[in-house]
């Protein structure tokens, strides 16, 4: 696992974090307890708790539709765009996999994007600039303007 933190955003360098993670169960805590780590010292406004929850989901399912050949990692970013925080989980899938799900109440599988569609203020998937897929969720008024 490796994490570069840019401890210090500005206009040229939005990017405030990058962790790439094994596709393997282990990473969804990981990823959750590296994100509350290293967002922290930012002081976000935004509710820390539902982005890691948010996280959680969207590497979970990284790692269960992610498909590739080769050895292959999932890769999660998180971005200052003015007022917001955008997070971004890349992985080798096909962009035309993600789709939005209403299941019944006795599913046990399938509300991950509902949630991200809950709390974020918007989410978005398609292709990663890295090859496969990029699902991400912006989070408004995460900072002061």
């Amino acid at each position: 696992m490796t994490c570069m933190i840019d401890r210090c955003p500005c206009e040229e360098s939005p990017r405030l974090g990058v962790m790439t993670l094994h596709p393997e169960p282990e990473s969804v805590p990981r990823a959750r307890r590296w994100f509350r780590k290293f967002i922290a010292p930012y002081g976000p406004l935004c509710s820390v708790d539902d982005c890691a929850l948010m996280i959680s989901e969207l590497v979970t399912n990284a790692i269960l539709y992610g498909r590739s050949d080769e050895e292959w990692v999932v890769r999660v970013e998180w971005f200052r765009e003015g007022a917001s925080l955008r997070v971004e989980v890349h992985n080798p899938g096909c962009p035309e996999s993600v789709c939005l799900r209403r299941p019944d109440a006795d599913d046990a599988h399938g509300r991950g994007l509902l949630l991200v569609d809950s709390l974020a203020a918007s989410w978005h998937s398609g292709p990663s600039r890295f090859g496969g897929t990029v699902v991400s969720f912006v989070m408004a008024d995460a900072w002061p303007a």
